[in-house]
């Protein structure tokens, strides 16, 4: 498995991470058994990098990425949590604290699900339009100071939060939405991070399984959030469904499938860039891992950017109300 390192600051992880998201949240039904099988097959394979957030599942997610770890022994992995979340019983969305108190209770509360004593890569999962980024960035150096966070990152801040973040403490990485369908982050963000010595670890490579080459129209559920999302929906989904068949005919091409060549596409836009693929089953992870065998041609690269220039998706990708709370946003739509 080939590494990358996350920043001129950050860990060395595997170029590929392991998104554990849909494990308990979003995507619908879940399997226990089988999400850890999943994680143990991409431990078997050379993934260092598992991604989660406290909010995944209320918790769930981490309880269930410590039971994973538990039953397969002692490896090398590195951890990175996503905090600040606020969620009801029902499971809606009430906002975001990141003051330093709720900082310092949420990776309690972390560490005791996830069983560890610190927090490989910490990071706010949005920011706190009520709170200074300066002084939830204090916070975190304080904790990690202390031993209990090893690195520090964000998640979907646009450029000038995350220079101001920057000039607190040294940020190890940026987790950001980055494929083929969505490229926002290269108008601005990308050149900032680069500029700093930030990594990016990029989510959403498959568009959440819409550029994978499985999406059909019938396959949204009520428990789905990809059904209300706007890239899923009507004529939408229609005209992103006709890029998914250029991606195809590319992905012929190459001889891999047309999800391995989005994940390598992303690999390949720099050594700076970690993907991290959400597969919630082993024969997707199996698919996933191909990606590592497919190396881009220019003409390739080339035929790949022609089909999916910036801002070629239809719909943006998050619905209103999310993107209100996107900093990363503010600037860049695609």
């Amino acid at each position: 498995m080939e590494t990358r390192q996350l920043g001129s600051t950050g860990p060395g992880v595997s170029v590929l991470g392991l998104g554990c998201m849909g494990m308990s949240d979003f995507y619908g039904p879940t399997d226990r058994s089988e999400s850890i099988a999943t994680i143990h097959a991409a431990l078997d394979a050379g993934i260092t990098l598992l991604d989660t957030g406290d909010f995944y599942g209320m918790g769930h997610n981490e309880m269930l990425i410590r039971e994973a770890l538990a039953s397969a022994g002692p490896r090398n992995v590195q951890i990175s949590v996503k905090f600040g979340a606020l969620r009801g019983p029902d499971k809606s969305w009430l906002g975001y604290d990141s003051r330093p108190a709720a900082v310092r209770t949420f990776l309690s509360y972390s560490l005791q699900r996830l069983g560890v004593d610190a927090i490989d890569i910490y990071r706010p999962a949005r920011l706190d339009p009520s709170v200074p980024i300066e002084e939830t960035i204090g916070a975190m150096a304080e904790l990690k100071q202390a031993g209990y966070i090893r690195h520090i990152g964000l998640s979907e801040v646009g450029s000038e939060t995350i220079r101001r973040a920057h000039k607190v403490h040294p940020i190890a990485d940026l987790q950001i939405e980055y494929s083929l369908i969505s490229r926002g982050i290269e108008s601005d963000i990308l050149k900032t991070c680069r500029e700093l010595g930030i990594g990016i670890t990029a989510y959403g490579v498959l568009s959440r399984g819409l550029i994978s080459g499985h999406w059909s129209k019938d396959r949204a559920n009520a428990a789905d959030f990809r059904g209300h999302a706007p890239r899923f929906q009507g004529d939408n989904l229609d005209r992103n469904l006709t890029l998914v068949d250029a991606l195809r005919s590319i992905a012929e091409n190459v001889g891999a499938t047309p999800a391995q060549v989005a994940i390598a596409w992303v690999a390949a836009q720099g050594n700076d860039i970690v993907p991290l693929v959400g597969a919630r089953r082993r024969d997707r992870l199996d698919e996933a891992l191909g990606a590592l065998h497919v190396k881009l041609t220019e003409v390739q690269l080339a035929a790949l950017d022609k089909a999916f220039p910036p801002g070629v998706a239809a719909g943006e990708r998050y619905a209103d109300a999310q993107l209100a709370h996107m900093d990363s946003e503010r600037r860049s739509r695609a």
